[in-house]
């Protein structure tokens, strides 16, 4: 009998250890290059991030278009587009719906920023570090002039998330 438990208690020991699954990438962190990619916006044309060299960018990541959370985070980005024109910054939003989507929800709410199209997850998985979600996680990246990543918020709340950026830029630009 104890020769049995012990027999199965080592099984159930192997059996115990956990299963770690390897991604193909991290997430990209503070002091990283931000990897350069092409997405269709909603005008179904090629954004690349190098066109906006010497530009800070705001790269925001959200799970879907016109869905609650993400129509507050696009609104407040939007009314604040001005603010950003001010400290020579740009937003692209990404999301891993189609064009046709992102097409339907600008001209509904009348944003005029660019929303990214990413429907096969590869510039999601590039910064977000790849796994098998079907939504892109609502966070941010901010990339200064020179293309580095100054700034990553992990988990946005999306109500005050425009004013945050904006403070940021701010206190970046101070440096």
């Amino acid at each position: 009998m104890i020769k049995r438990i012990a027999a199965m208690s080592a099984i159930f020991a192997v059996m115990a250890v956990p299963c770690v699954r390897a991604y193909a990438a991290d997430p990209l962190a503070v002091g990283a290059t931000a990897p350069n990619f092409s997405l269709p916006s909603q005008e179904d044309k090629p954004i690349s991030l190098s066109e906006f060299k010497g530009k800070w960018v705001v790269l925001y990541f959200y799970p879907k278009d016109q869905t609650s959370g993400c129509t507050i985070e696009a609104h407040n980005f939007q009314n604040d587009l001005p603010k950003y024109d001010k400290v020579n910054a740009v937003v692209l939003g990404v999301s891993m719906d189609t064009v046709a989507s992102h097409k339907e929800w600008c001209a509904k709410d009348t944003f005029s920023f660019k929303m990214l199209a990413d429907p096969d997850h590869k510039v999601v998985d590039m910064y977000e570090g790849a796994s098998e979600r079907k939504v892109a996680a609502r966070q941010t990246f901010l990339i200064n002039p020179q293309g580095k990543i100054v700034k990553v918020w992990p988990a946005v709340q999306v109500n005050h998330h425009s004013e945050e950026v904006l403070a940021e830029l701010e206190a970046q630009q101070k440096h």
